[in-house]
């Protein structure tokens, strides 16, 4: 008599454990990533206030985070508006950057030509110093916010435009002569082939420029703030010096280092996201 073996089935029994290997391999990976820059950032903290405490460093010299702390809590009616005006440039700013940066790379990548006259144009505006041209921009234009727009626009521009067209040209040739050979138009080839090819590259030149967008939204500020016309954190980071409000200037400082960090995070949780299921930089391996 002949015995009937069992198989097991094998997708109730190994989804589970693939489930619980990834999410244990996420919380394996996640916590170093959280807990070693909190230790070194709460030990350079600590330092920090000790060597100021030693030394009876004046606060208007190098102010102690406690004290820089005290003063963002004091002033944070103040220092919050200024942080909205900031951020409201910053991502107007990332929005026309984004937006433009991804229509010129597309025109670029239909015709070489285009390509090749206006790209070194491109370039011109992310060579050139913002410092430079910030006060010009400023004086052509009688908007103040629309001058500040312009200058963070200008610095957080090129790298979407850059890694854009270059994500658009490095399609796989083999997969858009396989397009070509079905007969599918250019706007098939656009949205089916070359932008989802172009993406990752798309969003890794957004995180990049997501920086740059804050650090022209702050000097733009600092040009304009020379004159009384702006109330971002730059500005009040010049009040702060010329009234020699150092913990106040330290506390200015470390809300744009906050918002620099945040937007980072943000963006990289966006490129994570839109990626993780598909792209070779963002699928986790199974141990």
């Amino acid at each position: 008599m002949s015995e009937t073996i069992a198989l097991p089935r094998l997708e109730e029994d190994v989804q589970p454990r693939l489930a619980v290997r990834r999410v244990l391999g996420v919380a394996r990976d996640a916590w170093p990533r959280i807990l070693m820059p909190l230790i070194i950032g709460i030990a350079s903290l600590g330092a920090w206030e000790i060597a100021v405490v030693v030394n009876d460093v004046p606060p208007w010299i190098v102010p102690a985070p406690s004290v820089i702390l005290a003063t963002l809590l004091r002033d944070w009616h103040t220092l919050s508006v200024s942080l909205w005006i900031t951020l409201q440039i910053t991502f107007a700013a990332l929005a026309v950057a984004a937006g433009l940066g991804l229509l010129l790379a597309i025109l670029f990548a239909q015709s070489k030509w285009i390509e090749l006259s206006l790209f070194p144009y491109a370039v011109i505006l992310q060579v050139t110093p913002i410092v430079a041209i910030a006060p010009l921009i400023i004086i052509w234009v009688n908007n103040v916010k629309l001058a500040l727009l312009i200058c963070a626009w200008i610095v957080a521009f090129f790298p979407i435009l850059s890694n854009t067209t270059l994500g658009l040209n490095s399609a796989d040739h083999n997969l858009r002569d396989l397009f070509r050979l079905y007969r599918a138009s250019r706007v098939q080839e656009l949205f089916l082939l070359r932008l989802p090819a172009a993406l990752p590259l798309f969003l890794a030149g957004l995180r990049i420029s997501g920086g740059l967008a804050l650090i022209g939204a702050i000097v733009a500020e600092f040009v304009a703030g020379t004159g009384g016309q702006a109330s971002g954190l730059a500005y009040r980071i010049l009040e702060s010096g010329y009234q020699l409000q150092i913990p106040r200037m330290f506390a200015a400082l470390f809300l744009i280092c906050v918002t620099g960090i945040v937007i980072f995070l943000v963006l990289g949780l966006i490129q994570h996201l839109l990626l993780r299921h598909w792209h070779e930089s963002a699928i986790r391996r199974e141990g």
